[in-house]
C-alpha cells in the first residue's frame, strides 16, 4: 500500500477545477496541469425550480 501512495505523490498532478477560474489559473501557475470545468448548479440554484424539474421527470 505505501508503495501506490508513494507513486501517487511522484506522479504528475492534474486538477480538475470546479470551481472559479482564478483558482485553477492560480494552480496552473505553479506548474500542474488544470482541467477547467464550466458547471452551473442546476436551475441556478433555485430550489423551488429543481423541485419542479424533479416532479415533471427532469432530473
Amino acid at each position: 500500500m505505501q508503495n501506490k501512495i508513494d507513486e501517487l505523490f511522484k506522479s504528475e498532478l492534474v486538477v480538475v477545477n470546479i470551481g472559479p477560474k482564478m483558482f485553477g489559473d492560480a494552480v496552473r501557475k505553479q506548474g500542474a496541469e488544470v482541467i477547467q470545468v464550466d458547471w452551473k448548479p442546476l436551475a441556478g440554484g433555485d430550489k423551488e425550480m429543481i423541485a419542479i424539474l424533479e416532479a415533471l421527470g427532469g432530473i
